[in-house]
């Protein structure tokens, strides 16, 4: 496992980090799943408090027990639900923030995060508040760092230019590669992205054709453009999995790839697939047989 330093924080983080939501809610199911991870050098792991209504911090935490010192925790805030509805409202104000933080380590049986992440952001919040919000956590030891989770480039550049958060969470994978056409700008400020979707909700592995058959498109691949961009890849590399882990792995703006995984063996699968040799010359390929798409909205 490679581990690289994650924006201007001074953390190390195993470039494949385990996305938390999709665990299993019986415990031991869960545990096994984070020891297969931590057996396997992942030390990155990644939850929300929106997951589950904050079951899923509580299966994490129950499951790191005592080994909570010896990984890198995140977590994210803004998504304001209700215990007794589906209603959840955006809330990304300093004293939601400053309150969430308690119940989330909790939770999550510890004293502090590594990283808090802010779930989401408009253009039309009061980012000044939630800025400082972060930093104000920053100073009391309750995080080590903070982040953002947007796919949005106006609230990118932002958080870039007016804080100092250590990491941008994007969507990025072979079939979305819209975030590249901002990826030297947030590297040249000394940030990171980690990378969710890198798979591409299983279209990116051996089950890709399967699942494309079930679900006809995935964002602007039509059904026929889907299927033939997965075979114009499996010809590349015979390991669809590992390609579409190092191609997103190759850029030194990436410092993770979150990777979800409801069994051991799932999670497995990827952590082989990451053990696999991927040339750059079969990444060039990868990146000429997809589609390089820009963000349409959310650019003023």
């Amino acid at each position: 496992m490679k581990y690289n330093t994650l924006g201007t924080s001074g953390l190390e983080v195993s470039e494949i980090a385990l996305g938390c939501m999709s665990l299993p809610e019986d415990p031991k199911q869960a545990g096994a799943i984070i020891d297969e991870a931590m057996d396997n050098g992942v030390t990155y792991f990644d939850t929300a408090d929106f997951y589950g209504k904050g079951k899923n911090e509580e299966i994490v935490g129950g499951a790191l027990g005592n080994r909570r010192k010896d990984i890198i925790l995140a977590s994210k805030v803004g998504n304001e639900w209700s215990e007794d509805s589906d209603e959840v409202k955006w809330n990304p104000t300093k004293a939601y923030i400053k309150e969430q933080i308690h119940n989330s380590l909790r939770r999550l049986k510890t004293d502090y995060l590594d990283l808090y992440q802010l779930h989401g952001g408009m253009i039309s919040d009061n980012s000044e508040e939630t800025i400082e919000a972060f930093e104000e956590l920053k100073k009391e030891g309750l995080i080590r760092a903070y982040g953002i989770s947007s796919i949005r480039p106006n609230v990118i550049r932002r958080f870039l230019n007016n804080s100092e958060i250590a990491s941008i969470m994007m969507q990025y994978s072979l079939l979305d590669r819209r975030p590249e056409e901002f990826l030297p700008e947030i590297g040249q400020t000394g940030r990171s992205v980690v990378a969710r979707g890198s798979l591409a909700k299983g279209l990116l592995t051996a089950e890709g054709f399967t699942r494309a058959e079930k679900m006809g498109d995935y964002l602007q691949y039509g059904p026929d453009q889907l299927t033939a961009t997965l075979k114009k890849l499996s010809a590349i590399h015979d390991n669809i999995h590992a390609l579409a882990l190092h191609s997103v792995l190759s850029d030194s703006t990436v410092a993770a790839a979150v990777t979800g995984a409801s069994s051991p063996g799932q999670l497995h699968e990827t952590l082989l697939a990451y053990q696999q040799t991927v040339t750059a010359q079969q990444v060039e390929e990868a990146k000429k047989a997809t589609r390089l798409d820009r963000y349409e909205q959310h650019r003023d």
